[in-house]
């Protein structure tokens, strides 16, 4: 077994949990076992948090594989897999630790399973340093299912920090093999809108100041589009805890959605939420790209496994971006080439993302 086990080393480019997410899951699909050392060497706090440990729990039920170090502050796992199989599986992460970074390890998996799938993952749903539930249904969603798939993301409960305590049901059946994406026309922006939320102990005028905030925003440098923020309070019994934030999405004439969200917390003034997420809205839709900062990254996993070449006009690539394509590289036959996009215009820092993928087939179907 030795032999042929690949070695990962969790410490380097991004450094964090996002090396576990994406070789843990090429791992599981490609039947390769697996060790990571170093794992998040270069974080305040090294090693395994509980939302990672969930990610390691939930891909090794899926495919009934066999994990080892999976505890939290370990800095070295093993893991071997097994066969992918579909039906209900659940992820807890039993902190505020998010359950969008748990649908990004268990999607591709899932989709190359024998059956149908249930993933009940709980945690939170609006949390620091990663994709809100409402960027995941809002962008990710309609996006991602270009590849040639669909899924349902079904929100229970919402759940903010420090507890957690939401939970997100999403169902997905399996696919032969993935489609390849051509997103690189950007078009023009036709309209935006969001959401502005509270929930918990916080007022309504709060919801109402974050989107008239963003609003205002927005308006110093697009002045002729219909902005739409709803401020809105979650309902008591789908929301555990308190928590305030927004999402501003823009939609493009060829399909493109590009977005920027922000978090409330303690003694962070309204206003400021809304025009940070604002300010990143503005500052993606700048760049030129068909994707957000945010989505960029997502989508390398998708892309290597899709068959055919794909193609994505983006921003500058993040570092998350750069650590993606390197374990998807270094893990499966896909190729990837990052150019600078010929621009008609030179002040544009716009880059050409493409893939010739590995055609990934579903042996179950």
């Amino acid at each position: 077994m030795d032999g042929d086990r690949v070695e990962i080393d969790g410490g380097i480019m991004e450094g964090g949990g996002q090396i576990l997410r994406v070789s843990t899951a090429l791992s599981c699909l490609l039947g390769l076992p697996l060790r990571v050392r170093r794992i998040r060497a270069g974080r305040s706090q090294p090693g395994l948090r509980p939302q990672h440990l969930s990610g390691l729990e939930i891909i090794r039920d899926l495919c009934e594989g066999k994990l080892e170090g999976g505890e939290i502050g370990s800095t070295e796992i093993t893991f071997a897999p097994g066969k992918i199989k579909g039906g209900t599986h659940i992820a807890d992460t039993k902190t505020a630790g998010s359950v969008c970074l748990l649908m990004q390890v268990a999607m591709p998996c899932v989709l190359f399973a024998a059956s149908p799938s249930e993933l009940r993952l709980k945690g939170g749903t609006n949390a620091e340093m990663a994709p809100q539930i409402d960027y995941t249904v809002m962008v990710f969603k309609p996006i991602v299912e270009k590849f040639n798939f669909t899924f349902n993301c079904d929100i229970k409960k919402r759940g903010y920090y420090p507890q957690g305590g939401g939970e997100v049901v999403v169902q997905m059946s399996p696919v032969k093999e993935l489609s390849p994406i051509n997103l690189t026309e950007r078009g023009t922006v036709t309209k935006i809108h969001g959401r502005a939320f509270v929930a918990g102990a916080l007022p309504i005028k709060l919801a109402k100041d974050m989107s008239a905030a963003a609003v205002r925003c927005i308006r110093k440098e697009i002045r002729d589009l219909y902005i739409n923020i709803q401020p809105v309070r979650e309902p008591d019994d789908q929301a555990f805890g308190t928590g305030s934030g927004i999402i501003v999405v823009a939609e493009t004439s060829t399909g493109c959605l590009l977005a920027g969200s922000s978090l409330g917390k303690r003694g962070k003034n309204a206003d400021k939420v809304g025009i940070e997420a604002a300010e990143i809205l503005l500052r993606n839709l700048k760049h030129g790209g068909t994707v957000d900062d945010s989505l960029q990254d997502q989508l390398i996993i998708f892309m290597a496994l899709a068959k055919g070449v794909s193609r994505v006009k983006s921003g500058p690539i993040t570092l998350h971006t750069q650590t993606a394509i390197h374990f998807a590289e270094q893990l499966t036959k896909a190729k990837f080439t990052v150019t600078k996009s010929e621009e008609e215009d030179p002040s544009k820092d716009t880059y050409i993302i493409e893939c010739q993928g590995m055609g990934m087939i579903n042996p179950n179907l």
